[in-house]
This record gives C-alpha cells, structure tokens and sequence, in this order.
C-alpha cells in the first residue's frame, strides 16, 4: 500500500517542483525589472539634472546631430523611397476595379506621413545609431573610462549622454520630415512610370484630405521615438559589463528594447492624439 502511495505521490512531487521553480523565475522576473526600471528612471534623472548645460558643450551636441542626422539619411533615403514605391504599388493594387486612382495619392501620403516614416526611420535609426551609441559607451565601460571620468570629476551624463539625447530630439523630427518627401517621391515614381497618373492627379489626391494635425502628430512621434532611441542606447552602453561579450548583449538589449517601446509609443501617441 505505502509503495503505491508512494508511487502515486511521486508525479505530484515533480509538479508542485515545477510550480516552485516557476514561481521563483517569475519573482525573480519581476524583481530584475523592477530594478532595471528604477536604474534608467535614476539614469533619465541624472541626465536631466545636467542636460540644461549642454550649451557649455555644444560641440559635443553639434558632433552627434551629424553622427544621428547627416550620417542616417543614405539608409533613411533608400528605405523610404522603397517604402514609398511598395506602398503604391499595393495601394494601387488594391484600389483596382473600385477606387479611382485619384485616391492613389491620399492613401499613400496618409500612410507615410503619418505611420511608416516615423516609425521605419525610428527603426532605422536604432539599428543604426542607437547600437552605434551602445558600442561607443559599452566600449568605454568595459575599458573603464568612464570610471575614469568619475575619478576626474567629469560627469558622464554632461560629456556623454545629454549631448546625445538632445542630439535625438533635435534629429528625429528632421529625419521624418525627410523620409516622408523621399517617400512620397518613390510613390510618385511608381504612380507616373508604371500606372501612367499625371503627376498633378498624384498630387491632389495627397492634398484632398491633407491635415496639418496629423503632420503635428508625426512630428510629436518623431520627438518620443529620438527620446526612446537615445536613451536606451545610452544606458544600455553605460551599463555593459564583461568586455566584448557584454558590449555585444548591451546592443542586443538596447535595439531590441528601443524597437519594442517605439511600437508601444506609435500606439499609444496615435490613440491619444489621433
């Protein structure tokens, strides 16, 4: 009898184990984001208690504007204008037989002026400068040269990250205008070579429900998204650890986090102002 019980007991025994390790993973899930989110909302505080003073170093700022701005806008320029050019096409793919072309024009610059150029550019950008931004200052925390600066008296946030930051709020916006005229350019394209529009029917189409809100909108999602890019690049760098393999997790960490909140913010931005 006690051997069948025991038999009996035994599966259970795993599950309630099973539970138990659950239950520590998950605990111990929350308790490391918990913490990584109270170190980036101390790192934003440092940041902002210095960032007034970047006037003291402008250059600094000036330098990372070209690094994030002048420097993206090959790869921001093809995107788009491919963006562009696959959006009318599916737009006017779609519209065959049922909408006139006249729209072709009004879909495609709703879309692209207000969703896939803030949003791609975004995306583009953290792939590109937000790891470059990683790497830089992961480079500088495994080789301790940041610890060196601490021991100069030199603030890391005035020297390193405002600069940045600021650099991404000034930039974004100026790259998402940029993507949209690229973008639009490409859909022209498209709509001219391979449908036969006239160009001044393109253009109407985008002007017939045209919205100055909306342009508004984009801007304000460009603005978040250079926030969100910058400063997750930053902390990310300033946190890695552990040489080479621990600037390699940094950037993975800080492109995929910069990707997922700049999804969540073009959601919620868009529900709320739109």
């Amino acid at each position: 009898m006690s051997k069948r019980l025991f038999a009996l007991m035994q599966p259970m025994s795993w599950l309630f184990l099973g539970v138990d390790r659950l239950i520590i993973w998950v605990g111990n899930w929350v308790l490391d984001g918990i913490e990584s989110v109270l170190n980036y909302l101390d790192f934003l505080g440092r940041t902002t208690a210095v960032g007034w003073k970047f006037y003291r170093h402008h250059h600094f700022t000036v330098e990372q504007m070209y690094a994030i701005g002048i420097s993206s806008i090959p790869l921001v320029g093809t995107t788009s204008v491919f963006t562009g050019a696959v959006t009318a096409w599916q737009a006017a793919y779609l519209f065959s037989d049922f909408v006139p072309l006249t729209f072709l024009g009004t879909a495609v610059g709703k879309s692209i002026m207000l969703e896939m150029g803030p949003v791609l550019t975004a995306l583009v950008v953290a792939g590109r400068t937000g790891a470059g931004m990683t790497s830089e200052l992961g480079s500088m925390s495994v080789t301790e040269q940041l610890d060196a600066m601490d021991v100069l008296g030199l603030d890391r946030h005035q020297f390193l990250v405002a600069p940045r930051i600021i650099a991404g709020l000034v930039m974004l916006p100026v790259l998402c205008v940029l993507s949209a005229l690229i973008g639009l350019m490409g859909a022209l394209a498209v709509a001219v070579v391979f449908k036969g529009m006239e160009p001044s029917l393109f253009w109407k189409g985008v002007r017939i429900f045209y919205s100055d809100w909306e342009v508004y909108v984009a801007l304000v999602k460009a603005f978040v998204f250079g926030f969100i890019i910058t400063t997750f690049g930053c902390y990310s760098g300033t946190k890695a650890r552990n040489g080479a393999e621990g600037v390699g997790r940094a950037i993975e960490k800080s492109v995929q986090a910069s990707s997922v909140c700049v999804l969540i913010s073009n959601f919620l931005i868009g529900y709320v102002l739109l």
